[in-house]
Order: C-alpha cells, then structure tokens, then sequence
C-alpha cells in the first residue's frame, strides 16, 4: 500500500528544490515515489499543481508514435501521427495517476499565499536515511497530512524535529 504524505514549505523554490533531491535520493533506493507534486499559492490567491510528469505530453508523444504505426499500414503516416498524438494528448489530460488533483487543489488553499506544499505518494522508504539527507530543509518543513498509523506519523514527526534541531545547530556553529 502507497504512503501519502504532504509537507508545507515558507517557499515553492524550496519545495521544488526538495523534490529534485528526492528524485536523486530516489536513484539511489532509500525512497520509490509513485508520485510528487508542488502545490503553489500564489500571491494572487491561485493554486497551481507543478506535476512531476506531463501527462498530456506523454500521451500526446505515445499517441503520435503509435498514429504513425498505425498511418505506415494505412500509406499516411503524416495524418496518422497527427490524429494520435491528439488523441494520447487528450487522453493523457483526463488521466488522473497518483494523488487526486482535487484533494491537492482542496490542500493549496488553505496554504498561506506564497508558500508551497510537496506532495508525495510513496511506495516504500527509509525515513530516517531521506530526512537525514534532506536535513537543511527541515526548519522550514512542516508535516501536513498523512496517512501513515498514528506510531508511523509520530516517529516522522520526531525524525523532522531531529533533523530540525540538528541543522539548527550545524548553522550557529
């Protein structure tokens, strides 16, 4: 079973930033991400999702490959590709992997205008190994929402606090 978890930053440069880390981290095996998603409020009073992947773009380039193969059968690749790609573009903008669009927009507004939440659905991770590496964000990182057991959340709370303290003290010294 996949692990939400959702954390608020002061900044979206910093949410952003955290999730490009957590991609390398992923790279290495400490963290499988099925899904990662910067929900910005802007200063204007706007949500916006910052997806991790495209999928109208995804969809709109499988479907244009997949229109050719079918237009070479049919002698006219040109309006094969064509005519794929616009349908993988929209199928791949009403597909809704991962964390639902609604829940995350729901999140956004109640963010303080400016800041940014990171959402993550994850498989599997080693927490204590992924704060440690994300250790300079954690005084800005605040937990959010989960859906870990009460005994999970609060141990990643702790890990937070840890992490917070010692960053805290690695920047006075």
């Amino acid at each position: 079973m996949s692990s939400l978890v959702v954390v608020s930053f002061p900044k979206v440069e910093e949410a952003e930033q955290v999730r490009r880390e957590l991609v390398d981290i992923q790279r290495e095996q400490l963290i499988s991400l099925e899904d990662a998603v910067v929900v910005e409020h802007d200063a204007e009073g706007q949500v916006h999702l910052r997806q991790a992947i495209n999928l109208a773009a995804a969809g709109a380039l499988g479907g244009g490959f997949w229109g050719t193969l079918v237009g070479l059968l049919f002698l006219n690749p040109l309006l094969g590709a064509a005519v794929g790609a616009g349908v993988g573009a929209a199928s791949g903008s009403l597909s809704d992997l991962g964390i639902n669009d609604g829940f995350m927009r729901e999140l956004g507004e109640t963010l303080p205008k400016g800041s940014a939440a990171l959402c993550l659905l994850l498989r599997e991770a080693t927490p204590d190994r992924v704060i440690e590496r994300l250790r300079t964000h954690a005084p800005h990182a605040k937990l959010l929402r989960t859906n870990l057991s009460h005994t999970d959340e609060d141990h990643l709370r702790e890990l937070l606090d840890k992490a917070s303290k010692q960053a805290e003290a690695l920047r006075l010294a």
